[in-house]
């Protein structure tokens, strides 16, 4: 009876395992089959000026991902914020930028990895801990516009989030910034080489490797010499952040981008499968 009933749970179990994607599949479409909230196109054209830069197609597809991504991700707020449709829409437009014709199949698209939304009314004091050359720890207070976290969390600071988002062209998106790492972090620890679409014929690992490498010794050297040409010095910390400076400058400066370094911006492109120059 035992050995019976062991069965029945397997099988049970593998029935789940293999509807759950189609019926997330099939919720996916009900969703995008609905009528685009009028309420919400008033936060895209107040809050998001990136949306009208955007051909007709991608601005379709982006409020399709937006009305998933609200659906299925939890916003949480912080120090009393109470968080509202016009947070959770600005959010999810800016993060969704990044899933433009490249959504991933079931279910690893939408930042599976993402789970929670932790919006702060503005930067976050969070304590950090490190040991110096010496040896000797240090305890000390950092203040943050965003984070991400490996355990499905993403952290932002809403008064970043809208001036971030006000300027389309100034390659600063903390959104942006945050949700390049959770895509960073999809094979593990983000070390500035995000895992490519399944079969994607365009990435060459190698390839990948030597541009950036280039690219971000580049930073370093510029950072280093005080030269402020176009990327975020804060992108030569590591490659990690390297990765997420680039895709903010890609999305927002994508012709300046393109003139800056030519091969890094062809990568991003066919990483993102978009053109941003183009827009």
């Amino acid at each position: 009876m035992a050995f019976l009933i062991f069965c029945l749970a397997a099988l049970l179990l593998l029935i789940g395992l293999l509807g759950y994607p189609r019926w997330m599949r099939w919720r996916r479409e009900r969703l995008q089959q609905q009528p685009f909230p009028p309420g919400w196109r008033k936060h895209l054209r107040k809050r998001v000026p990136m949306f009208a830069r955007l051909p007709a197609d991608l601005q379709l597809q982006l409020k399709k991902h937006i009305q998933v991504f609200v659906a299925e991700k939890t916003f949480i707020g912080c120090d009393g914020l109470q968080v509202t449709e016009e947070m959770r829409v600005v959010v999810a437009a800016n993060a969704c930028l990044l899933l433009l014709n490249r959504t991933r199949g079931l279910p690893a698209d939408y930042f599976a990895g993402v789970r929670q939304i932790l919006l702060y009314p503005a930067a976050f004091v969070v304590q950090r801990k490190h040991t110096d050359a010496a040896g000797v720890h240090h305890a000390e207070q950092r203040s943050l516009a965003g984070e991400s976290w490996s355990e499905g969390q993403v952290i932002l600071s809403w008064q970043d989030v809208l001036q971030g988002a006000a300027d389309a062209h100034d390659g600063r998106n903390v959104v942006i910034h945050e949700f390049a790492h959770q895509l960073d972090q999809e094979n593990g620890q983000a070390i500035g080489a995000p895992m490519p679409l399944p079969g994607d014929a365009d990435h060459h690992p190698a390839r990948w490797k030597a541009v950036f490498t280039a690219a971000y010794e580049r930073l370093q050297g510029e950072a280093f010499m005080h030269e402020q040409v176009l990327l975020d010095h804060y992108g030569a910390q590591d490659p990690a952040e390297f990765f997420s400076v680039a895709t903010e400058a890609f999305f927002e400066q994508g012709a300046a981008l393109r003139s800056y370094d030519a091969a890094l911006y062809r990568e991003l492109q066919g990483y993102f499968k978009v053109d941003p120059s183009s827009w």
